[in-house]
């Protein structure tokens, strides 16, 4: 059974830290509900981190629809439908 503990040096929100049952660790953000794992608390903290800074808006766009499409080996479609939103 997975166990779990708070750190209290980050506030009220804070970070959750949980042993899962494979020994791996998960981060969660109290704040946002976000989590992330790892093998150590120091490399789930890490994911975590990674991951809040992109849900704040950090990172590169990935490009174009169309663009993005092609990359992927997917002809975009040239007729008047939309494309769906996760391409957008």
């Amino acid at each position: 059974m997975a166990s779990a503990s708070r750190r209290e040096d980050d506030g009220p929100d804070g970070i959750e830290f949980i042993r899962e049952d494979d020994g791996t660790i998960t981060a969660r953000d109290l704040e946002t509900g976000l989590a992330r794992g790892g093998d150590t608390r120091a490399e789930a903290l890490t994911q975590l981190a990674e991951v809040l800074a992109l849900e704040a808006g950090d990172g590169e766009p990935i490009g174009k629809p169309d663009e993005v499409l092609q990359n992927i080996c997917v002809n975009p479609t040239t007729d008047d439908k939309e494309l769906p939103d996760f391409v957008q």
